[in-house]
């Protein structure tokens, strides 16, 4: 049985964290949807097309990997793209109460679709994309923290 699991979020940018969990998941799982969501509530620091350019650039080297982007709910694009499993990383205790009470909604949205909490490695889970924008915002480098494809949009983007 293949099992296909989404990775869904804003991605605004994608950070080494989140590519981190990616990566560890495609050694789990059959295929990986990373779901870029169009987030119409916020105001993102990228538009979406440049989101999913971004992450498909950072995520090339894993071939089960997969970006895709999505509006709406996201148990209906796990069953529009055949996913019986939801990646949910988790960076801090912090993270669990709110990623719990998600996992509980979407379980009752749609019982076919389980979710699964990634921890953060060590290194990367003080990392946030809100943190890298206002980082890079304010000019400081965050090399480091994300891709080279992603300093390169936020230091274009930034000036």
């Amino acid at each position: 049985m293949k099992i296909t699991a989404i990775y869904p979020g804003t991605f605004d940018p994608i950070t080494k964290g989140h590519v981190d969990v990616v990566a560890r998941a495609s050694s789990m799982f059959d295929a990986i949807k990373v779901a870029v969501a169009s987030n119409p509530g916020k105001t993102p620091f990228f538009g979406l097309e440049q989101r999913v350019s971004l992450a498909k650039s950072a995520l090339e080297k894993l071939p089960n990997v997969e970006v895709i982007s999505f509006g709406g709910l996201l148990v209906d694009c796990a069953k529009d793209n055949d996913a019986s499993v939801i990646i949910r990383g988790l960076r801090a205790v912090s993270d669990f109460e709110f990623e719990v009470q998600l996992a509980g909604m979407n379980r009752r949205l749609s019982a076919s679709v389980e979710t699964v909490f990634i921890a953060a490695s060590q290194e990367y889970a003080f990392l946030s994309s809100s943190l890298i924008r206002e980082i890079s915002r304010l000019g400081g480098d965050v090399t480091e923290f994300v891709p080279a494809n992603v300093n390169a949009a936020l230091l274009a983007h930034t000036g």
